[in-house]
């Protein structure tokens, strides 16, 4: 069976990070599905349905002790602070 885009998105752009005090909130998290998902050319699913496939995999998106990493984190930690004019 092929993965479904949700894991791999998991596997692309997220490490376990279990020692931290600041995980990603949920926001974040769908934050970078969408520069994933834009970076891949695909159409980003809603966050109902990115939540329900997170709780799937076994994510929790409110402690979920990832960190982003890779092109798709580049991006959404740019896109989410554009230089000061």
């Amino acid at each position: 069976m092929a993965a479904s885009h949700f894991s791999t998105f998991l596997a692309e752009a997220t490490v376990p990070e279990f020692d931290t005090d600041c995980p990603m909130s949920a926001d974040c998290l769908y934050g970078l599905y969408v520069s994933w998902c834009l970076l891949h050319g695909l159409e980003a699913k809603p966050d109902v349905t990115f939540r329900t496939a997170m709780h799937r995999a076994g994510v929790d998106v409110h402690d979920s002790r990832l960190r982003m990493v890779g092109p798709a984190a580049a991006d959404y930690i740019l896109s989410s602070y554009p230089a000061a004019a």
